[in-house]
């Protein structure tokens, strides 16, 4: 009975943290974007959050909401703006790469969110940015940046370096979670950025997941791979714990 109960106080926690999450409307140089913030306590480590190439969706706010269980806050960021959800691939493909000839915006877009979830009351001085897909390459382009982070994770992100970039300036480690079939961002791109990483010294971990194809981790898609989900989530969350206070 005593267990029981156990696991009952522990599922209500677990649902009222992420009920706790809030949309929030700010600004970055004039313009309205709409992130998502949850926290399960003040003071908590927090997670800046980057979403795939169709915005914030459900998506992120389910993990986001999966992270504040773990006892972390969240700040799930919008690159694209507010109501901006792209659903065709020719939209998608227009906002990201808008972003990827703008690195200057997409930085000062990352910026942004890091204030702004530091204005929710987050510490930004204990923090680690973390991605899916186009989201995993905007986190790479924040650890390129010279971010005062403590770590950077992708999850099937692209990891092409722009020309004219490199990592002298990263500061934290990096976890590339990665799937050996992704046939998008190909295992030869895999490959060179472990190169550019050791060459710079830059702290860092790369896992692939064999039969796993690109995006991976969403959940209800045919690219969905259940095993290769939950061990990268399993060695994202052992990193969160070793790189946060």
């Amino acid at each position: 009975m005593k267990r029981f109960i156990t696991l009952f106080v522990l599922l209500l926690f677990a649902s009222t943290a992420a009920a706790a999450g809030t949309k929030i409307t700010y600004q970055v140089n004039g313009q309205p974007y709409e992130g998502y913030y949850t926290s399960p306590a003040s003071g908590a480590p927090l997670v800046i959050l980057i979403h795939d190439w169709d915005g914030l969706t459900d998506y992120e706010i389910k993990r986001a909401d999966m992270l504040a269980t773990m006892g972390y806050a969240v700040f799930a960021a919008d690159l694209f703006g507010a109501g901006v959800r792209p659903t065709e691939v020719k939209d998608k493909r227009q906002h990201t790469g808008e972003l990827y000839k703008d690195r200057e915006k997409m930085r000062a877009l990352l910026d942004g969110a890091l204030k702004q979830a530091a204005q929710q009351g987050a510490d930004t001085a204990n923090a680690v940015a973390m991605g899916y897909c186009f989201g995993g390459a905007a986190v790479l382009e924040l650890a390129r940046s010279g971010a005062d982070l403590k770590g950077f994770v992708t999850f099937h992100g692209g990891l092409k370096t722009p020309e004219g970039q490199d990592y002298s300036r990263t500061k934290g480690r990096l976890l590339i979670l990665h799937g050996t079939a992704d046939t998008a961002i190909t295992m030869d791109q895999f490959a060179t950025l472990a190169d550019e990483l050791e060459a710079q010294g830059v702290s860092h971990e790369m896992i692939t997941y064999g039969g796993a194809p690109h995006a991976f981790t969403v959940f209800g898609s045919d690219r969905y791979r259940e095993d290769a989900d939950k061990k990268s989530w399993k060695r994202f969350a052992e990193f969160l714990s070793a790189a946060l206070n």
